[in-house]
């Protein structure tokens, strides 16, 4: 690496995390005064408060270092234009694809950093913040689903008409399991509770309807069905669902790694449940992640790199119009993927705005005069 490639990745790395430490302190006083009433009426400590904030700050610093990293690359490259650096490069022979290689290794160091942070560490971090915000910040919730269905293996259905997350207890609960399209076992009961001390649930009430075929002799062909009928008033069982399933899932997705996400999406696969969509985006837009960093940073060294009479005041505005386009893009596609749209799956939906502004970069690259 050459002096010049190291004073211009110097500058681009501390000029990022300078802007995001900047951007995260004025976030976290402008929501620490948000909630401090909410802080005061829950009666929370010191400690408790800070813990929050400490979990709170590497969640907004990923979400912020995309535009964040746009932006730095624009007043960097502005200011080596308004100091005529750029022209000087250019013309002792330097091109302009040489100019690039700086500012796409300190996008390459940013990128492989989020996507570690973004996938595996700040997941971790986001299980206390939100399961905070749950308690103190948002209204108690109550599970008010009814006729829940749920595919909890192959050919086995579990069926209950409500249940309450208040007393973790289910009501008019059935078992169904099925050996080629015919029912051969059912269990139900007139309500089910989780026991926190045995970690299992009791049915009450129970009553297991099975269906056996009857031999005659050994090795001979099935003769016909017969049914047995078990009843009780008690019983412990293990069943694949937890009452943590039917808690609170907001922002369920920010607290799991990219190993979590994608087991929970196929668990949710394979149960048939809905809103698969939420958790499809948020693992295949930590993949893009690192393109869109490339992208960004592509495009900000083409839009800043020619010196403008207003000085890089005039191309800093233009970056921060620019990063508004992208939000405006990347929130409108992520909304409509996770509504569920036929026509448009989040493998796509993440990709979009990547791809649109990839375009319009390349296009500036060929046509802008720099």
């Amino acid at each position: 690496m050459k002096l010049l490639d190291k004073y211009i990745l110097k500058n681009f790395l501390s000029t990022f995390f300078f802007v995001v430490l900047i951007l995260l302190a004025i976030i976290t006083v402008i929501d620490m005064t948000d909630k401090m009433d909410k802080f005061a009426k829950a009666q929370l400590q010191s400690a408790q408060i800070a813990q929050y904030y400490l979990d709170f700050v590497p969640w907004i610093g990923s979400l912020v270092a995309p535009i964040t990293i746009f932006i730095a690359t624009v007043y960097i490259c502005a200011r080596m234009a308004g100091h005529t650096e750029i022209i000087a490069m250019l013309s002792s022979g330097m091109s302009f694809r040489r100019i690039l290689v700086p500012f796409f290794i300190g996008a390459a160091i940013v990128a492989a950093l989020m996507f570690i942070l973004n996938g595996w560490v700040i997941p971790n971090s986001n299980k206390r913040r939100v399961a905070f915000e749950v308690q103190y910040l948002k209204n108690k919730y109550y599970f008010d689903k009814q006729n829940i269905h749920i595919q909890v293996a192959t050919n086995t259905y579990l069926y209950m008409k409500s249940y309450n997350n208040t007393n973790q207890t289910g009501y008019q609960f059935s078992l169904e399991k099925f050996q080629d399209n015919k029912l051969i076992e059912k269990l139900t009961a007139s309500r089910i509770e989780w026991d926190t001390a045995k970690l299992k649930w009791t049915l009450r009430d129970w009553r297991l309807k099975k269906v056996e075929k009857i031999f005659h002799t050994v090795g001979a062909k099935p003769a016909g069905d017969t049914t047995l009928v078990t009843t009780g008033n008690e019983m412990d069982t293990t069943l694949v669902i937890h009452p943590k399933e039917f808690e609170s899932d907001y922002r369920k997705y920010d607290g799991m790694t990219m190993n979590e996400l994608s087991e929970h999406i196929h668990t949710l696969r394979a149960r048939g449940s809905t809103g698969i969509e939420t958790y499809e985006v948020e693992l295949y837009t930590r993949y893009t992640a690192p393109f869109t960093i490339f992208i960004l940073v592509f495009m900000g060294v083409i839009v800043s790199s020619r010196k403008s009479r207003g000085g890089t005041g005039v191309q800093i505005a233009l970056g921060f119009a620019l990063s508004f386009v992208f939000i405006l893009f990347f929130t409108l596609f992520r909304t409509y993927a996770e509504n569920g749209s036929e026509s448009l799956t989040p493998q796509i939906s993440v990709w979009i705005p990547n791809i649109i502004f990839g375009a319009v970069a390349l296009w500036m690259y060929k046509y802008v005069p720099r």
